[in-house]
């Protein structure tokens, strides 16, 4: 389902073609995208970026659509070693002393730097002793199917963002109360299946956790 069916298709379920409603289909949707975003971890939504540290520099920039992180690691001839997520406050204490260098073993995330306000930084400890390859696996929101026409929700499971966008668009429309509870209902069952598929399915495989196996009675 690309954009202009899913607009359609909202349209149509609610029977509302008025201008303000249909001006207000966008937000419908980005608030869905992120409902569902927040609530599924699905393997589009990670991202791979990596750089170098910087010899006696503590501290990392994130990219720019960072929201969270995965994993950090550095590479020491050759070899990956992931760095252990600790408070910022763990890693004053364990290195009280940021001209005290080494091989980086803990990360926190510190704040906004000051160059992009908007944009978080990372900590490390020690203080890098060089400057090692880092690869950081993380989080962010794709571009939104509004934006792009079509997304991998889009494409691989539309059940979902058709009823969250349906049940903002019967918000807005202050729908019945009965209505809104069916939407609810069908938005939750939608995204039951995408939990199913983006948090167990897609993080398994027969070898090691087996075939799917429904109890006989």
């Amino acid at each position: 389902m690309n954009y202009l069916e899913l607009k359609q298709a909202i349209k149509d379920y609610t029977e509302n073609f008025e201008q303000t409603f249909d001006d207000n289909i966008p937000v419908f949707v980005k608030q869905a995208e992120k409902r569902i975003y927040n609530t599924v971890q699905f393997p589009s939504l990670r991202k791979n970026v990596t750089g170098n540290l910087t010899s006696g520099n503590k501290y990392l920039s994130t990219p720019g659509d960072f929201l969270s992180v995965y994993s950090l690691a550095i590479v020491v001839s050759g070899e990956y070693y992931y760095l252990i997520n600790k408070d910022v406050n763990y890693i004053r204490e364990a290195y009280p002393n940021p001209s005290t260098t080494g091989i980086p073993k803990v990360y926190a995330i510190f704040g906004s730097q000051l160059t992009f306000p908007n944009e978080l930084s990372l900590i490390l400890g020690p203080t890098p002793n060089s400057a090692y390859l880092a690869e950081l696996h993380y989080f962010f929101y794709p571009q939104s199917i509004v934006d792009a026409n079509t997304s991998w929700l889009g494409d691989n499971f539309d059940p979902v963002l058709l009823y969250g966008a349906l049940r903002e668009a019967y918000l807005f429309m202050k729908g019945e109360p009965d209505l809104i509870a069916n939407v609810e209902q069908k938005y939750n069952e939608a995204l039951a299946q995408a939990k199913r598929l983006g948090d167990g399915l897609e993080r398994q495989d027969a070898y090691r956790s087996g075939q799917v196996r429904v109890p006989v009675t």
